[in-house]
């Protein structure tokens, strides 16, 4: 397969055009889109079981772990910023088919990683080429479906395979960490990734759009957001440092924001009231949830002396619900509008970390199992009205933009979420993981209420 066939090169001829758009078909195209997405969201969470193997293998502590973790998070949301306009610049497909090679050498490199630095490094490469995919394979997704029903059950498609991925991660890892290694986890990517790119070859090849790129404001967001990152973490005379880079690259950040005329984040967005609370609500949701998966990944095995497997199996409960949640989240929204759902969803995720609470050493994993149900419900009841109220708000041309603003600050709030909660169970892990819970229920009680300032139905 050779490297034309993949990225393509330029328009096609006349004639190209029409063998390719004979031998393409929607079905294969929509299948690529929905197993690229699945695989870069099955690496945000498959890693998480398998970081107490990492750490005995490499030698690594806790902060080594949670760069594991979050230099792939970190890299994938600041970036998301701009990859929207990089596929409409690139053409979707070939975006598309680019960040899925490299997303798979990534994985390859993440293998055969001899130490942490080059696993954190091949994490980060892995990162930048997951935030090319997602918007590459949901433009992919709407150029093979023009017509808008159809478009809308590809969608809804495409979608349920990140769920499915999302809620199969935990206990992917723990099997493959048992029957193979750690080092599984990343090698299953492979063949997964040749598929994909086999598919694209039957794609039709994506017109490309002229897109602007904020260079400075993406540079400065991932020298902030880095640095920040680096300060939780690390801590020490180092974190101090980058907590003063993180500040001035921020201020920067702010003011090129302000001047540039087309800004990877607008700031007048947030002088929407129902964008500024969807954001601030979904960020409190993925602080609780992906901080709460990292935490107990840790528990299961170090605390309890769980195996892997057996650990990634106590999420089942919890992310095998997601999918079915968001649906009737969905639904909920349709009749009673955003306000209703996001209220009785962050209310219920906060009850969820309250009772976890209770949890210590010596709680039975199949209790601890069953008492992360209510979290993995409230947010998944949350999810998908904050997302359906901000694209409501926004402008049908905004649209796009603001889903990228909605994701990255999502997957942000994550990343530094797992940097502070990590950092709290480090000086002793029980009473840190409570006051992990609380603090987590604390941004959730405050997005609580903002989101009562929503319009009704």
């Amino acid at each position: 397969m050779s490297t034309d066939q993949i990225l393509g090169s330029g328009q096609l001829p006349l004639a190209g055009r029409d063998l390719a758009a004979k031998r393409s078909s929607p079905a294969l195209t929509l299948t690529a889109a929905l197993l690229g997405f699945a695989l870069i969201c099955l690496d945000a969470s498959v890693v998480n079981v398998a970081l107490p193997a990492i750490g005995s293998t490499l030698g690594v502590g806790m902060s080594g772990l949670q760069w594991v973790v979050d230099a792939y998070t970190l890299a994938f949301a600041a970036l998301m910023l701009s990859t929207g306009a990089f596929a409409d610049r690139a053409g979707a497909s070939r975006a598309f088919a680019l960040g899925t090679a490299v997303f798979t050498l990534a994985s390859a490199v993440c293998g055969l990683a001899p130490n942490l630095p080059s696993l954190i490094g091949a994490r980060v490469v892995q990162g930048v080429a997951a935030a090319v995919v997602l918007p590459a394979s949901l433009a992919l997704v709407r150029q093979a479906y023009p017509e808008p029903a159809r478009r809308a059950r590809a969608v809804a498609a495409w979608a349920a395979g990140g769920s499915a991925a999302v809620a199969l991660g935990p206990v992917a890892g723990g099997l493959l960490t048992t029957v193979w290694d750690w080092r599984g986890i990343f090698f299953v990517n492979l063949p997964v990734g040749a598929l994909i790119l086999a598919l694209l070859v039957r794609a039709p090849r994506s017109e490309r759009r002229p897109a602007p790129l904020d260079l400075p404001g993406q540079a400065t967001a991932v020298v902030a957001l880095t640095g920040l990152t680096f300060a939780v973490i690390e801590g020490g005379t180092a974190g101090w440092a980058a907590l003063a880079v993180a500040v001035v690259a921020a201020v920067v950040f702010f003011r090129v924001e302000a001047r540039s005329p087309h800004p990877v984040v607008p700031l007048g967005l947030f002088r929407n009231r129902t964008v500024a609370v969807a954001v601030a609500a979904g960020a409190a949701v993925s602080v609780a949830f992906y901080s709460v998966v990292f935490v107990f990944s840790l528990f299961f095995q170090q605390v309890q002396g769980l195996s892997a497997l057996r650990a990634g199996l106590a999420f089942l409960p919890m992310t095998g619900l997601i999918a079915v949640t968001n649906v009737v989240a969905g639904k909920l929204a349709g009749r009673y509008g955003a306000r209703l759902p996001m209220l009785i969803g962050q209310a219920l995720a906060v009850v969820g970390l309250l009772v976890l609470l209770y949890v210590d050493a010596g709680t039975s994993s199949a209790l601890t199992a069953v008492l992360l149900v209510p979290l993995a419900l409230g947010c998944a009841l949350t999810v998908p009205p904050l997302t359906a109220a901000m694209m409501d708000a926004v402008p049908a041309e905004r649209a796009g933009l603001a889903a990228g603003v909605l994701n990255s600050a999502r997957q942000v709030a994550g990343g530094l979420g797992i940097a502070v909660f990590g950092t709290l169970v480090s000086g002793g892990f029980v009473d840190g993981m409570r006051l992990s819970l609380a603090v987590g229920a604390a941004l959730l009680l405050v997005t609580f209420g903002l989101s009562f300032r929503l319009a009704g139905r």
